[in-house]
């Protein structure tokens, strides 16, 4: 799921660059979530700044100016791709000192808003850490694919094991899960999906992975093997 943000203190300005945004997301079939401000301090009294990936904001924003707003965010997020939107060219060039991504000129051209997001997509699928993304109350979760050690079924939630010892679990089917994952993560067993990377010793009927142990079941056993042959030839 693509996270993004709008920011602008006129709710006009904030709807006519959502809505060619959510055209074209919609038209890829890319999952998505916007978010909107109304001011820099709406932003900052939010968690889900965390986990923005790209983020609009507008130069003339009050009383946080769009500027001062983009600086705080860069602190505590480095990976955001900041993209201003102002009325004047002479900001652009402001946008080099927080590393912004792109602009986008005042009164919007939708094809334009649309060529930098997907500018800015393209950009996201070089760089960007997988990640496995849960949504709370509290917020969106992302957890880096690279940390997982395994995913359990157990009954109605699914647990993840994670490499610090943390256990989160939501509710869903391990099916699903598997579906969007990159190909190191196999089943070895109906209830459990292992991450290869971590994988240590494969056992006639189990899957040493970090600390943890896993059953392998028969009906899995096989394309296991194959799968950690495979990882370890790269």
């Amino acid at each position: 799921m693509i996270s993004i943000g709008i920011c602008d203190d006129e709710a006009p300005t904030r709807r006519a660059l959502r809505t060619p945004l959510e055209r074209k997301l919609q038209l890829l079939g890319i999952s998505y979530r916007i978010l909107e401000y109304d001011s820099g301090e709406a932003l900052f009294s939010h968690p889900e700044r965390e986990y923005l990936d790209i983020f609009f904001v507008d130069f003339e924003i009050k009383p946080i100016y769009g500027m001062e707003t983009a600086k705080n965010l860069r602190k505590r997020n480095s990976h955001t791709l900041l993209i201003f939107v102002t009325a004047y060219p002479d900001f652009v060039f402001q946008g080099y000192e927080v590393h912004a991504f792109h602009y986008i000129l005042k009164p919007y051209e939708e094809h334009k808003i649309q060529a930098v997001l997907e500018q800015a997509l393209e950009e996201l699928g070089r760089d960007r850490e997988p990640y496995f993304t849960l949504e709370r109350k509290s917020g969106i979760l992302k957890i880096p694919l690279k940390k997982v050690l395994a995913f359990s079924s157990d009954r109605r939630k699914v647990v993840i094991f994670l490499n610090d010892g943390r256990r989160p679990d939501f509710y869903g089917k391990l099916d699903e899960v598997e579906s969007g994952l990159p190909d190191y993560f196999v089943r070895c067993h109906n209830r459990h999906l292992v991450n290869l990377n971590f994988v240590s010793a494969l056992e006639k009927d189990r899957c040493i992975c970090g600390a943890l142990q896993f059953p392998v079941s028969r009906a899995f056993r096989q394309p296991l093997e194959i799968a950690f042959a495979r990882l370890l030839l790269r």
